[in-house]
């Protein structure tokens, strides 16, 4: 009975420290986000008529994934398994812009698209490329934005722009190329608006 007892107690002990094995080698997902300053604040004293409705961006739909993803070569992308995005970057993109234009103090209204509300202008645009770049020597970030305004009334482009970022990364990890996108992030969105016909369409429903 002693060897039955025993050898139940080795068994047990054995599944037990495949069990507690099993349990600490799980890896969980990292999350990362985005970050930019905040936008200034509006003007207090500001004339502004024209209303803009900004639509969600669009992105490649391998951005849509959830994973940061990474380029070994121009053909090739890749994704990381355990570092991924805490939001969409689309909706990034599009709250980032919009704050950044509601800060102008120049529209009456602007807001998000919802098909429904009556607006002068809708902004679209795409969100090209969020990602690592692993080639060409060292580490780097490039961040792509393309933007088009379109007045309601007439269905006429009354602007468009794209802007390209390319930031090298110093540290090898994720965390430094999470921030070095975010630096990316700021100076393309500064890029793409800096042609941003604000004084026209702000006074164009006088």
């Amino acid at each position: 009975m002693r060897i039955k007892h025993a050898m139940l107690l080795i068994i047990t002990l054995a599944i037990s420290a495949a069990l507690t094995s099993c349990v600490g080698s799980v890896r969980y997902p990292t999350y990362y986000a985005l970050h930019l300053p905040p936008a200034p604040d509006a003007p207090i004293a500001s004339v502004a008529h024209a209303s803009v409705a900004i639509r969600e961006f669009r992105s490649p739909d391998y951005l849509r994934k959830g994973p940061l993803v990474y380029r070994a070569s121009p053909e090739q992308i890749g994704f990381y398994d355990y570092h991924r995005w805490a939001a969409d970057p689309r909706e990034f993109v599009t709250s980032a812009i919009t704050d950044r234009l509601r800060s102008t103090g120049s529209f009456a209204d602007l807001k998000i698209y919802d098909g429904r509300s009556p607006v002068d202008y809708i902004l679209s645009g795409r969100l090209e490329k969020l990602e690592e770049v692993d080639y060409d020597g060292g580490i780097k970030v490039e961040v792509a934005l393309s933007a088009q305004m379109t007045e309601v009334r007439t269905g006429a482009q009354v602007w468009a722009n794209s802007a390209t970022e390319i930031v090298k990364v110093d540290q090898r990890n994720v965390p430094a190329v999470v921030s070095e996108m975010s630096n990316a992030m700021g100076r393309a969105i500064d890029k793409l608006l800096a042609s941003f016909p604000t004084s026209e369409l702000a006074s164009s429903r006088q």
